[in-house]
């Protein structure tokens, strides 16, 4: 199954620190694990599940074996990267970040002063894009419920597969 995977720059997992064999020429070497999701397995993300994850490098990754569906991941007893996503870059993540941050103030302006004090300050990085990303989508709760934070992510998920131009 080909699906995505989010590492730092030197391609190691945000939460596992597993450093990922990575190949300059193509694909990596398989990685094989035990699953036990949130503890042990090859956790990556189908393109819904991108905005949950955000961090430096994207990845597109191959799973094998039964790879068992969550809510926001799936999990498999292996896996390899396939490719670095290059358009996922500090120019792109930056145009996300501020997609997130004008969402943000845009949804605090609708809300017609229920929300006073909850759009991100001007300071922040737009490279932040990850939490920025996560600001609009609980706002939106805030707002609507859950269901417009799901909506919320759906909308940040098809920005980033437009312009990442992911399959």
């Amino acid at each position: 199954m080909k699906a995505y995977k989010f590492l730092t720059v030197d391609g190691v997992g945000v939460f596992s620190r597993f450093a990922w064999p990575r190949s300059d020429s193509g694909t990596g070497a398989w990685v094989e694990s035990d699953v036990d999701p949130c503890r042990a397995g090859i956790h990556a993300c189908r393109t819904t599940d991108l905005p949950y994850w955000v961090a430096p490098a994207l990845y597109e990754i191959e799973l094998d074996g039964l790879v068992a569906e969550h809510a926001i991941k799936v999990v498999a007893p292996r896996g390899r990267l396939v490719r670095r996503v290059a358009a996922w870059n500090d120019t792109t993540r930056e145009a996300y970040g501020q997609m997130c941050f004008a969402r943000a103030h845009e949804l605090v302006e609708a809300a017609g002063g229920r929300l006073d004090g909850w759009a991100p300050p001007s300071a922040i990085a737009f490279a932040e894009s990850a939490r920025l990303g996560f600001i609009a989508a609980t706002i939106a709760e805030q707002l609507d419920g859950i269901e417009a934070h799901l909506a919320e992510r759906e909308r940040q998920s098809e920005w980033l597969v437009e312009h990442l131009t992911l399959a």
